[in-house]
């Protein structure tokens, strides 16, 4: 008797050994002393091998928190719906959309910062972002805000390439990097901020030649981001940028009505964009896409209560006519009673809510270009 109660006990911790050997992993990713768990069954799903992230505030998820510069969210309320109420750098009361394109993407929920993180191994395997809020494609435009460039952010990826390879070998860092997802964008800040609200460039071109300055710079970001090995990378074009709310106070006159210079600047730039992506798929052993966000948000903006938002040119923080980053801080401001009616958290940024529906319009119009 005592020897088949052995034999059994054999068996079950046999059985036991054989499901742990087959249960689907689980990779945490450890950012701001919260914990995310991607099961397994997802991973094994995944649509890319990692997500590489460059660009300004719409995915930067902490990168500028120790930079000296003004351009920050690492204080309340940003972050307020975000796990922990942690404001991590997100601009944004939750998840910013490079987050939300690695969950679609089945990667992982949470894309890390490059710089303010211990990166765990799954961090780095899985890819992080490098974008800095307020950076552009004019090489003037960090300079003024003493924010990361896009040829510094390129430099970090050369830093992470070589943490790829010390981590998993030469073999799987380049296998790791031929099937990842490359997420760019910028271009906003360039309009907004560079060209309409200093005068450093509209004293020198209009704005189709500020355009066409521009298109240098994506062109040139473009080209070394595939010569490093990128195979697939989605590039977003930019919003109607004088219907955020803070064009929409500086610009739309007693009534803030969306800016039309703004606009037509952000048009232009998208359709000159798109020609030259087409034009450099020929050239490039890289597949790029044009992810356009224009008539989302553009509807978003104009049209929020067809997706139930009640405010939709003022930001949920403080008036909402001009509060953005360090304008934007619960010491001195209080934000909004209900964050899910609005499309803007501040008067720049939209929503985790709208975020998800503009990713959600990405998926829905390119998911089966990527």
């Amino acid at each position: 008797m005592r020897r088949l109660r052995l034999q059994q006990l054999a068996v079950v911790v046999a059985v036991l050994a054989l499901v742990a050997a087959v249960r689907p992993a689980v990779c945490r990713e450890q950012q701001n002393n919260g914990t995310v768990e991607v099961a397994g069954e997802e991973m094994r799903s995944a649509r890319a091998t990692a997500v590489i992230v460059f660009g300004d505030s719409i995915v930067d998820p902490g990168n500028n928190n120790n930079l000296h510069t003004q351009i920050k969210a690492n204080h309340a309320p940003y972050g307020k719906d975000f796990d922990g109420h942690v404001a991590t750098g997100r601009f944004s009361n939750g998840l910013v959309p490079s987050d939300l394109v690695a969950q679609k993407l089945h990667v992982k929920k949470l894309v890390a910062p490059w710089l303010n993180v211990d990166h765990t191994p799954e961090d780095l395997l899985t890819g992080v972002s490098f974008a800095s809020g307020a950076t552009g494609y004019d090489p003037l435009t960090p300079k003024i805000v003493s924010v990361i460039t896009l040829e510094q952010q390129l430099e970090y990826f050369d830093e992470y390439r070589d943490k790829l390879v010390a981590i998993a070998g030469e073999e799987e860092a380049e296998r790791i990097i031929d099937g990842a997802f490359f997420f760019v964008c910028a271009g906003s800040d360039d309009i907004a901020n560079t060209y309409f609200t200093t005068p450093f460039r509209s004293v020198q071109y209009d704005i189709s030649s500020y355009v066409d300055l521009l298109l240098v710079g994506v062109d040139k970001f473009l080209r070394s981001v595939s010569a490093r090995g990128a195979k697939r990378i989605g590039f977003v074009g930019v919003p109607p940028i004088g219907c955020v709310p803070s064009q929409r106070t500086v610009g739309g006159g007693l009534h803030r009505h969306c800016e039309p210079k703004h606009n037509y600047a952000a048009q232009l730039y998208n359709s000159r964009v798109q020609e030259l992506i087409e034009r450099m798929k020929e050239e490039l052993n890289t597949r790029i896409v044009y992810l356009g966000i224009y008539d989302i948000i553009q509807e978003l903006a104009e049209d929020g209560e067809r997706w139930g938002f009640t405010e939709t040119t003022h930001g949920c923080c403080g008036t909402g006519l001009i509060e953005v980053t360090n304008l934007c801080d619960s010491r001195f401001m209080a934000v909004c009673d209900d964050v899910s009616k609005h499309v803007f958290f501040d008067s720049f940024h939209p929503t985790q809510r709208a975020y998800k529906i503009i990713v959600d319009n990405i998926w829905d119009t390119y998911g089966h270009l990527l």
